[in-house]
């Protein structure tokens, strides 16, 4: 299972800001971390960031696309249906709680 990830780094605080769409119109979750992009840092801490959100290992997730690009694709390691139906809830809730 691979999701968009639209990160931004250098910022107040390390939350999951809410989700959006890319300029084609496809869904993306955006993020936001304390860590500066460099060396892998911002990468490190967007994992450590999903994996704590999602109650997932932070082994079952990497980066994919765009490594030193804003725009990347978080792949999720064994994704099945449950879990693809269990992040659906868990980002219909950033509607309304964003965290």
């Amino acid at each position: 299972m691979r999701v968009a990830v639209r990160l931004t780094p250098r910022a107040g605080r390390n939350a999951v800001t809410g989700r959006a769409e890319d300029a084609d119109g496809a869904p993306l979750l955006k993020v936001a971390v304390t860590a500066v992009p460099e060396r892998g840092a911002a990468n490190t801490a967007l994992i450590a960031l999903l994996a704590k959100s999602w109650r997932l290992p932070k082994t079952g997730l990497a980066v994919v696309s765009g490594a030193t690009d804003r725009n990347k694709v978080i792949e999720i390691a064994g994704g099945d249906a449950a879990l693809a139906a269990r992040l659906e809830d868990w980002a219909g809730s950033l509607d309304t709680d964003v965290r």
